[in-house]
């Protein structure tokens, strides 16, 4: 399938955490390499020196996020400052039946994002060149991948998430951050949970890297 030994393991460690996946959806995790690789080479989305770690640094970290909230048919997600589609492309492709809608102010990246989407048939994506404050609309989730202080974050979602809950988790913010968190986390004045990734993945990668989750 692929060419190059260490992304062929990366993609199969992916498998092996998500035993679960379906053949669909097997064959939309492996387009991802070839489809970002080619987009890399018109519109810098990725760094060039992370590109052939795509799955692990990217496709794996964004699904970190699974982990911690596995999302109902019918969840409403909001991809805060998507740049080139992550964290939600790889939650579209794990969770068929939640619809994800994607905003980034920076067009050429919302351009990725929608033709990626429209090549794998991801049903469940709709994407927006918008910034996060003019966003509209309610959501029972908004997730986002190392965009802003999570300050920031709650600020821009706080008005957008839907009162009634039919999670676990209540109806909220889950952002992935890394490194030492505690000074950003607590002047925001939020009840929140850190979770960390390196409890799921056994990777040297994910160690003091966390998924970060608010209720709102």
């Amino acid at each position: 399938m692929f060419t190059d030994p260490p992304l062929e393991a990366e993609y199969q460690q992916i498998l092996s955490y998500f035993p679960s996946l379906d053949e669909k959806q097997k064959n939309q995790l492996s387009q991802l390499f070839p489809l970002y690789q080619d987009w890399n080479s018109k519109i810098n989305v990725i760094s060039r020196k992370d590109i052939h770690h795509l799955y692990l640094h990217h496709v794996l970290h964004a699904l970190s996020i699974a982990k911690v909230c596995p999302f109902l048919p019918g969840t409403d997600v909001l991809d805060i400052g998507c740049g080139g589609g992550f964290p939600g492309i790889p939650l579209a492709i794990m969770f068929p039946k939640t619809q994800f809608y994607m905003v980034d102010s920076v067009r050429k990246k919302i351009r990725v994002v929608q033709e990626v989407a429209d090549t794998l048939q991801l049903k469940n994506v709709r994407s927006e060149h918008i910034r996060a404050e003019k966003v509209k609309g309610r959501y029972d989730f908004a997730v986002s991948r190392a965009v802003a202080p999570f300050k920031t974050l709650n600020q821009w979602a706080q008005n957008r998430i839907k009162v009634k809950s039919q999670h676990e988790l209540f109806n909220g913010l889950i952002c992935l951050k890394g490194g030492d968190l505690q000074k950003e986390l607590e002047e925001t004045g939020l009840n929140y949970a850190t979770y960390p990734i390196s409890d799921f993945f056994e990777e040297d990668y994910f160690q003091e890297k966390y998924v970060v989750y608010a209720p709102l």
